[in-house]
């Protein structure tokens, strides 16, 4: 669905989110090595003051979220974060009220970290605490990358959509611990496509202008025996106008809607009788100005390498895009009349894809999210996972792959 780069971002993306406030205690928190020493003021008392850090001292699979320190009774005065081992120092924020401390950023999985915070009651007797601890490692955890990406403007067929990177066995809950939901009031559900894979959608394609909020709160929760996630986001993005694009295969034509109304009837060239275009509702999961399409990572041995291809949008995982093609016999132009593609569906374009064309338009014209329909082709539906188009399924067979 994304490029490895793309993907890595979004990993990125998903596991870089902090919490900040009052601290939230994770399952291993508990009193880590404190020590009430009564120094400042009545020595013959013992501080008030009660430092709490989250993770156990000596504790293993501490949160890279969460972990941080609190007191009751007294203010921090002072607290110390390093990595063990290099010693290298982790920067922290101290809240207004000195109630609180946390890291800035968020931890690094397995890896072992120290902990010592001073405190302070209000006769300015001073307690200490300490601890020794190792977050949960990458083999102990799950990280789900994700789509569409926190700030974006998508078009109204973008589903949510996550892949794990190990197998989910409980997916209640992990479904139960990430909720979509849309400031126009509708329903929102999710499905799995195997272990690896949830996506969440509508009954009818999102309405334009609609604000979609994602709360993942993965953190601690177990999603396979001994596997535990790590992510805590809130993600929002925008549904922009809706565009639906229809390609008319018998006319070779795509005619492109948006708001309800025709934009314009662009040429097309579909795919050839040899290697038809997939019917069905299509999402643009990916843009590139320019892209090289090699015909044997379709598996179509040494059909084709076009390096340079133009104004390219992603219908499918497996290959399908919507292009510029520059190559097309000048003196028999296809466009309109007749499929000459490997699938794919070509426009009119140049070479370097900056000329005034149907392809460019077009391509000017879209976001990632805009839905596009092939009708009319001999070649079978686009199978609901092929892709992030999950729309080819009937409300009630996406409601039966719900784990919720």
């Amino acid at each position: 669905m994304t490029t490895p780069d793309i993907a890595a971002r979004r990993a990125l993306g998903a596991c870089a989110a902090l919490m900040i406030g009052a601290l939230t205690l994770t399952a291993c928190g508990g009193s880590a090595n404190a020590d009430n020493d009564g120094k400042g003021g009545d020595s013959s008392k013992a501080s008030a003051a009660k430092i709490l850090i989250s993770a156990k001292d000596g504790s293993t699979g501490a949160s890279i979220n969460t972990t941080g320190v609190k007191v009751s009774d007294g203010k921090l005065t002072d607290v110390k974060m390093t990595v063990a081992g290099s010693g290298q120092a982790v920067p922290g924020s101290l809240s207004a009220d000195g109630g609180s401390w946390q890291p800035k950023e968020q931890l690094e999985r397995g890896t072992k970290y120290q902990i010592s915070a001073t405190a302070k009651d209000a006769d300015g007797r001073t307690a200490t605490a300490d601890s020794d601890f190792t977050t949960v490692t990458s083999a102990n955890s799950f990280i789900g990358t994700y789509t569409p990406d926190d700030g974006t403007t998508v078009g109204v067929g973008m589903p949510v959509s996550f892949n794990f990177d190990k197998a989910i066995s409980d997916q209640k809950a992990v479904q139960s611990h990430i909720k979509v939901t849309s400031s126009s009031g509708q329903k929102v559900v999710g499905h799995w496509f195997g272990a690896q894979r949830l996506d969440f959608r509508p009954e009818e394609y999102w309405k334009a202008g609609s604000k979609v909020t994602m709360k993942i709160d993965l953190d601690g929760v177990e999603g396979a025996n001994g596997v535990h996630g790590v992510q805590k986001k809130t993600v929002t993005f925008t549904i922009g106008r809706s565009q639906v694009s229809t390609v008319d295969v018998n006319t070779q034509t795509m005619t492109v809607v948006r708001d309800g109304k025709t934009l314009k009837s662009v040429p097309i060239s579909a795919g050839s009788a040899e290697f038809s275009t997939y019917n069905g509702q299509m999402v643009i999961s990916e843009k590139y100005k320019k892209l090289r399409m090699d015909s044997r990572t379709v598996n179509l041995a040494d059909a084709y390498d076009i390096k340079d291809v133009p104004n390219a949008m992603r219908l499918t995982q497996s290959g399908t895009f919507l292009h510029g093609n520059y190559w097309y016999n000048k003196g028999n132009p296809p466009f309109g009349s007749q499929g000459t593609s490997h699938g794919c569906v070509g426009l009119r374009d140049v070479q370097g894809g900056q000329g005034d064309t149907p392809a460019k338009w077009f391509y000017d014209n879209s976001i990632l999210g805009d839905v596009v329909i092939v009708k009319n082709s001999p070649d079978k539906n686009v199978t609901p996972d092929n892709g992030l188009n999950g729309w080819n399924m009937t409300w009630s067979e996406w409601v039966a792959g719900s784990a919720a």
